[in-house]
């Protein structure tokens, strides 16, 4: 049997709440460095959002051909390695520090599962690893806040609280008038 943790970040911002469960599960959001870009076909669509969020909060991007291709189509500054089986320099082998987020949407193919190995190594390397497009974003979104925001609340924060001594308010004499 395996078991599961779950965590929570709350903040009145989604992006600084995401931060935070990100944090608190152990992830390490970089503020700076670079990002690897690799997406499968179907989630291509997104490269150059994708690309320009992390360029915009000042990341370096480093990616596959296809991805580097395509974003430099676009006038989007790329640096390109090689796929794990095509030899090296390859995203695996930067992992160990030159690479501080990995964005990967596999398609789940053969040569996916030798090209797995860099999920391995960033795992090693404890390099923080995306697998959606939607995470991808969101982890954008959260380094920006992070990057502005350092602000700590405590719990009673989020909620109106009123501690006034009125008794209907007061939850413990509420439950023993039932």
């Amino acid at each position: 049997m395996r078991s599961t943790t779950e965590v929570m970040g709350i903040d009145f911002l989604v992006a600084i709440a995401f931060a935070k469960a990100q944090i608190i599960a152990g992830q390490k959001l970089p503020l700076s460095g670079t990002v690897f870009l690799s997406l499968n076909d179907l989630t291509k669509s997104h490269r150059e959002r994708l690309a320009k969020a992390f360029l915009g909060l000042r990341f370096r991007i480093v990616s596959t051909s296809g991805t580097a291709h395509f974003l430099e189509l676009k006038g989007i500054s790329v640096d390109r390695v090689l796929k794990m089986h095509e030899g090296q320099p390859h995203a695996g082998d930067l992992a160990n520090g030159h690479i501080q987020l990995m964005v990967i949407t596999s398609s789940g193919d053969s040569l996916d599962q030798i090209d797995g190995q860099q999920l391995r190594m960033a795992l090693a390397y404890r390099v923080p690893i995306i697998t959606t497009v939607s995470g991808a974003l969101a982890t954008s979104t959260a380094i920006e806040k992070l990057k502005s925001c350092t602000e700590v609340r405590a719990l009673q924060d989020f909620f109106n609280v009123d501690l006034q001594k009125d008794n209907s308010k007061n939850l413990l004499s509420a439950s023993s008038s039932l």
